[in-house]
């Protein structure tokens, strides 16, 4: 169940997507692992399918909505990606609930800063406008810098969500003053983002360790989508196990 202020989690299924990719085999399932997450409780599955099918593949795609729609209709789709019309079609062939438009280079590794909106506006905005009137919450990958006119310029875009970029906060795991400066940041931009109507997700490098100091500065954090750590932890406790250990830390009873 999800309390009034716990956090939903949705996981991201890229890492074990990965790792079915080193052979030519269907394993690990990407909807199987999807699906024990599901069950034992997880609020949605997130994929960043890239130009290159590195980790998720198009043809997951429609699989994963598949398995939403006929066993869990509670749960959410969120599609992330850089706003190719590409990219587009696909999220418009494959109806997510939410998309996470990003700023990658379609060769990075992964996601590793946010949005310059004021450089970015015209190119968002008729992308968010033509995404919402099919339905879909539009998030935004931002930095949680602490820069209130940040979080203006997004709103702008009429994005319903930012997502935080919490890489730096994540990758401070053994430097306590650098932490406590990254969630001062980030309890800023939340701040700022709550004034100007935008919800509040975040992502990247989080871990049933660093969660709960992150809710603390951002009480309204309303989802999070977490893949590396999450499928770190489940080849030590399994994934039934670890969704309801990041459940628990996400503030959720289990």
């Amino acid at each position: 169940m999800t309390d009034a202020a716990a956090t939903k989690l949705s996981v991201n299924l890229n890492a074990i997507a990965l790792l079915r990719n080193r052979r030519d085999l269907p394993w690990p399932s990407v909807t199987g692992l999807g699906g024990q997450a599901l069950a034992a409780g997880a609020h949605g599955l997130t994929v960043h399918p890239r130009p290159d099918q590195r980790h998720i593949r198009f043809s997951d795609l429609p699989e994963i909505r598949a398995l939403i729609d006929d066993q869990f209709p509670n749960a959410e789709f969120n599609i992330e990606g850089y706003p190719t019309e590409a990219f587009l079609q696909l999220v418009e062939a494959n109806q997510p609930e939410q998309v996470t438009l990003v700023p990658d280079d379609p060769v990075q590794a992964t996601s590793d800063h946010g949005w310059d909106f004021r450089r970015d506006h015209d190119l968002l905005k008729p992308i968010v406008t033509r995404l919402k009137k099919q339905g879909m919450r539009i998030s935004l990958f931002a930095d949680g810098d602490g820069d209130a006119d940040t979080m203006k310029l997004a709103a702008e875009t009429g994005a319903d969500r930012v997502e935080f970029y919490t890489g730096p906060y994540g990758g401070c795991y053994d430097n306590p003053k650098e932490e406590a400066k990254l969630l001062a940041a980030l309890g800023a931009s939340a701040e700022a983002a709550g004034e100007y109507g935008l919800g509040i997700n975040a992502g990247h490098d989080l871990t049933v360790e660093n969660l709960p100091a992150l809710k603390k500065h951002i009480p309204g954090l309303l989802e999070v989508s977490i893949g590396h750590g999450l499928t770190a932890d489940a080849l030590q406790y399994g994934m039934t196990e670890t969704v309801k250990r990041f459940l628990r830390a996400c503030g959720n009873s289990v």
